[in-house]
């Protein structure tokens, strides 16, 4: 009789919702704890305080949101599933005030990093000023000394004008045949090395689009983005602000058309995980693994299996993360719609780690803890 109350009992909490068991399913609406659809594309994930912040680009209704209509989007967390909103912590400026962040620009992939040093929250983005579709190839950088914001837009900046990447080849000095060319961001008709995009860039800085950040254990922070017309990944040092960039960075995957990079360390060594360059459609993830950022750094396949493997589960990549005092790494990928921009979805699923390469493997319903 007491069992069968019992019974009775779970099944109405279960019916009224009362399981208080909350759980991923990749690529279902996600909405926030007042009930709205999360807004946070190409996102990244801070930690900090015992909260994590989700940034990401607030997107719109239709083809309009494929342009940033709104700006920098918050939400906040303390169990990595239920989301509060924290509301446009950078938004673009009015349209006519000619900021680089004026409405209508390509805002993309926001990323946040705390520095202990200032205690400032800097926040870097792939722009593309208004009006020149993706010729700019540029990055933002704001400041907040707080992390919901608000954040002050301080630059819009190609990285490391004048200086040369640490593993450049001799003919980088020379004349470069890529002069007064445009490119399609998907292929080039030659070699980026024979072409010396390098050397076409070197006085106004390299080019960079996709991109993510990442701070190592000693605190040194790194901006990694495609560059070189998307042929070619550079990872760059920042200055001990974050603010700007060293001069000091390197080439690699030379010629791969690599985007949308993702990087985690774990048990000692860098972890990276990338797309090919197909626009918005989603294509078979490339990742690759080395004991040092500066490299070398050694490709390991796709790490998708499975139903869909070769679409990386109809996403593409943008963040990798580990789980506060666990060794449990997040794989976050986005959905893109850009026919009806707001509706993209995330994914998030597990990522484990398997000798010499890592895996990102596919579940409908997941926790992390399990």
């Amino acid at each position: 009789m007491y069992k069968n109350r019992f019974t009775a009992l779970i099944a109405a909490l279960l019916l009224l919702g009362g399981c208080s068991c909350p759980e991923y399913r990749p690529g279902a609406v996600w909405t926030d704890t007042d009930g709205a659809v999360i807004n946070a594309h190409g996102g990244g994930i801070l930690y900090d305080g015992g909260r994590y912040y989700w940034f990401g680009e607030h997107k719109v209704e239709g083809t309009a949101g494929n342009l940033a209509q709104i700006g920098v989007h918050c939400y906040s967390s303390t169990n990595l599933y239920d989301w509060q909103d924290e509301g446009i912590v950078l938004p673009v400026e009015p349209e006519g005030s000619g900021s680089p962040i004026e409405k209508g620009c390509i805002l993309e992939r926001p990323k946040v990093i705390r520095n202990a040093r200032t205690g400032q929250y800097v926040m870097w983005f792939h722009l593309e000023p208004k009006g020149a579709g993706y010729t700019g190839a540029m990055s933002g950088v704001a400041v907040s000394d707080r992390p919901t914001g608000p954040y002050r837009f301080l630059k819009a900046v190609r990285p490391n004008a004048g200086h040369y990447p640490v593993n450049a080849l001799p003919l980088h000095a020379g004349p470069s045949r890529a002069e007064g060319m445009r490119f399609d961001g998907g292929s080039l008709p030659e070699h980026p090395d024979s072409l010396n995009i390098v050397g076409r860039d070197l006085a106004g800085g390299q080019m960079a689009r996709d991109m993510t950040l990442f701070v190592d254990d000693d605190g040194r922070a790194y901006h990694i983005y495609s560059s070189e017309e998307n042929s070619t990944l550079h990872i760059a040092e920042l200055t001990d602000d974050y603010l700007s960039h060293s001069g000091r960075y390197a080439r690699f995957f030379v010629g791969r058309f690599m985007e949308a990079p993702a990087i985690v360390k774990h048990d000692g060594r860098y972890w990276m995980m990338m797309s090919g360059c197909t626009g918005w459609a989603p294509n078979a993830a490339r990742s690759a693994v080395a004991d040092s950022i500066w490299g070398p750094w050694t490709e390991c396949g796709n790490p998708c299996s499975g139903p869909l493997a070769e679409t990386t589960y109809d996403s593409q990549s943008t963040f990798l993360f580990t789980v506060a005092g666990t060794d449990r790494c997040i794989y976050m990928g986005d959905r893109w719609n850009p026919e009806n921009a707001a509706d993209g979805r995330y994914v998030w699923l597990p990522v484990r780690f398997d000798g010499e390469r890592f895996r990102v493997e596919w579940h409908d319903r997941w926790r992390w803890e399990e």
